[in-house]
């Protein structure tokens, strides 16, 4: 049985937790920061946890050595 790929792009904005969560960074903090408050910005730099039904499917086709 071949070796399954790890997907790339999800490599690089994904990872996974100690618990088995989904951690990704949160979109928002790349352009058009002057009408956003700093406590908005500030808040944005937090990465964040994907939902269970968005883990599932990154976990499944995605990342399939990091279950």
């Amino acid at each position: 049985m071949p070796k399954v790929k790890t997907n790339s792009s999800a490599k690089k904005r994904f990872r996974v937790s100690a618990k088995g969560k989904i951690i990704h960074k949160q979109a928002g903090k790349r352009h058009n920061l002057g009408k956003k408050s700093q406590r908005q910005i500030r808040n944005l730099r937090k990465s964040a946890k994907l939902s269970e039904g968005h883990s599932a499917s990154i976990l499944k086709f995605k990342m399939p050595y990091n279950r």
